[in-house]
């Protein structure tokens, strides 16, 4: 004869706000966006070339930093944005900017085609619009709230309307 024991899991599983999702995702997708233009450093010739004032073939110049800095602050602005806008604008705001996100960094990825750093640039950027997806879905699928019992319901039709109007 067999006893089945059942141990009970002593770790809750307490439901995460979506707003803390999105939060999360934006600064995750943050981090990888930073990381992968530090890593690329590394490359060969990177250093020696921004010593002399170039980047990926552009002049460092204040309007290139001001414009790095600008895409830079998109997913950083996201991050508090996704705690602080109320649901129905957090939703619409992380619709948005998360889907102009993902051709931005999909565009990354195409540049590198051929190039000798390729696959680290497809991995980094794999990685940030798998996160872009998780942005996109869970603002997507954001939940709604079941009606309050203290308003009344929509009437569907013009005879249902006609008939709460009489009682």
């Amino acid at each position: 004869m067999t006893t089945r024991t059942t141990t009970p899991n002593p770790l809750a599983d307490p439901p995460i706000p979506v707003q803390a999702k999105l939060a999360a995702a934006w600064t995750s997708f943050l981090f990888l966006y930073v990381y992968v233009d530090i890593l690329a450093f590394y490359k060969p010739g990177t250093v020696s070339d921004i010593l002399v004032g170039v980047v990926w073939q552009f002049d460092i110049t204040q309007t290139w930093a001001l414009t790095a800095l600008s895409l830079l602050a998109i997913p950083i602005v996201m991050v508090m944005l996704s705690m602080a806008l109320p649901a129905r604008a957090n939703r619409i705001t992380n619709l948005v900017v998360a889907s102009i996100q993902v051709p931005f960094a999909a565009f990354n990825a195409v540049g590198q085609v051929g190039k000798s750093w390729m696959y680290f640039y497809v991995v980094g950027v794999t990685l940030e619009l798998l996160l872009l997806a998780f942005i996109l879905r869970s603002a997507w699928t954001w939940p709604r709230t079941a009606p309050s019992a203290t308003m009344p319901a929509m009437p569907t039709s013009r005879a249902a309307e006609r008939a709460q109007q009489r009682t």
